[in-house]
């Protein structure tokens, strides 16, 4: 949005109706635009506007088209000299086949109608829902997450359920948990039995282990502990799926990263889940929470250590608020979701900028006490990055942290651009 936009005069301008606009990015301000602000035209297809040296032979190998079908949709010459600013109407691409997943992470005894609404509403673009989470206990039984409603809802649209088992222990990942889950026979043993008594319980069709902060040496105990776990859940006819913390190298060292094996993980299980996003984090300073740049980088790793098809990138439905300036143990930022976001750049009159670099949108503004804030978040053109990554290096899917977060221009653009792939099981 610039200056002076409107809904009307975009709606007119792009054939389509306010109220479509309206509701499909569920704009929080239709009276008051954000400059800065993006919008998605819900329509099948896009449009591309001309600039200099463009050639109808050149934009229709950008769009994977040919020159003549783009002079035929625009009823126009074929060897017509394009205007620079010519609107032209580019038809639909073919879409890609994807998986998608989303956790989801119920609080308390219930989970909560809204949280059920978040789920209704993002089940028909995805292949996984991940219930977060089943936690180990050190006895090896497992604290569950109330399930309300969340099998019915994911069978109502065949959307796989997915279960994540975790080392959290008092709301923090426990490398003693790890220890005792991964080098414990007995309990090692109990926890399996669990985890098949349980996904018969829910019918989960997925295992997920998001295994965190474990010790360096448990890092081949962890690899035999999803081997005996592949086995016995395959039997079942189940997937197996592990949580990766984002490394660049085999070598990396840190807790969060040395007992991840990439390659092993590769070849054990069905899938990982890249956790691509917090370099923008609550504790740190302002920056963008998922950076195009450190995110190819990743990926790009990994690509060395297993193949395409296993890999499933994390991406982030939310973004933060930073009081400024950033002290390390000072007050720790506000996540917020991109409608939020949006929301508060029009009550603080602060235009939405967007960085190039890390392709993420971004404002300041200052509060009524005077302290100095800086936001960052998701919008349509930071997701869309993302998703030309996917398409580039022909990834398995994408997977979000977390649902309760309005980002409706994500679901746009998913279902625009991708087939999602939905499971079947015996």
């Amino acid at each position: 949005m610039k200056q002076g936009d409107t809904l009307s005069a975009i709606a007119s301008q792009y054939r389509t109706t306010v109220n479509e606009i309206t509701e499909t990015n569920e704009i929080p301000n239709p009276d008051k635009l954000v400059v800065g602000q993006t919008i998605v035209i819900p329509i099948a297809g896009q449009f591309y506007d001309v600039k200099q040296g463009d050639t109808l032979t050149s934009i229709a190998r950008q769009f994977n088209t040919t020159a003549a079908e783009l002079a035929r949709i625009n009823r126009i010459q074929l060897n017509a000299v394009l205007q620079i600013g010519f609107r032209l109407y580019i038809p639909p691409l073919p879409k890609s086949d994807i998986e998608s997943n989303a956790y989801v992470e119920p609080r308390g005894t219930q989970v909560s109608e809204n949280l059920q609404q978040a789920v209704r509403e993002a089940v028909p673009y995805l292949t996984y829902l991940g219930a977060f989470s089943f936690q180990v206990q050190r006895d090896g039984t497992l604290e569950e997450p109330p399930m309300t409603n969340l099998k019915a809802i994911s069978d109502s649209q065949n959307t796989t359920l997915m279960m994540i088992v975790t080392n959290l222990e008092n709301e923090a990942f426990s490398d003693e948990l790890g220890r005792i889950i991964l080098n414990d026979d007995t309990v090692k043993t109990k926890l399996l039995n669990e985890i098949v008594a349980t996904a018969r319980k829910y019918g989960f069709r997925d295992i997920h282990f998001d295994f965190e902060y474990l010790r360096p040496e448990d890092k081949e105990a962890y690899n035999q502990f999803l081997r005996e776990a592949r086995d016995i859940l395959h039997r079942e006819g189940w997937l197996i799926s592990t949580a990766l913390a984002p490394k660049t190298s085999a070598t990396q060292k840190g807790k969060w990263y040395e007992a991840h094996d990439y390659k092993a993980h590769g070849e054990i299980v069905d899938f990982v889940v890249i956790m691509t996003y917090e370099w923008g984090y609550s504790g740190g300073p302002a920056q963008a929470v998922s950076p195009i740049g450190p995110v190819r980088d990743v990926i790009e790793y990994a690509l060395t250590e297993m193949p395409a098809n296993k890999i499933v990138m994390g991406q982030n439905l939310y973004g933060y608020d930073w009081t400024l300036p950033y002290t390390a143990g000072g007050d720790l930022a506000k996540a917020l979701s991109p409608q939020q976001a949006i929301v508060l750049a029009g009550q603080n009159n602060a235009a939405i900028q967007y960085d190039e670099t890390s392709q993420a949108p971004f404002f300041r503004y200052t509060d009524s006490n005077n302290k100095q804030h800086e936001v960052w978040f998701e919008d349509a053109r930071s997701i869309q990055a993302k998703f030309n990554l996917i398409k580039e290096l022909n990834l398995r899917g994408i997977s979000y942290w977390k649902l309760g977060l309005s980002f409706p221009q994500n679901w746009l653009l998913i279902a625009d651009q991708f087939n999602i792939v939905k499971k079947t099981f015996r």
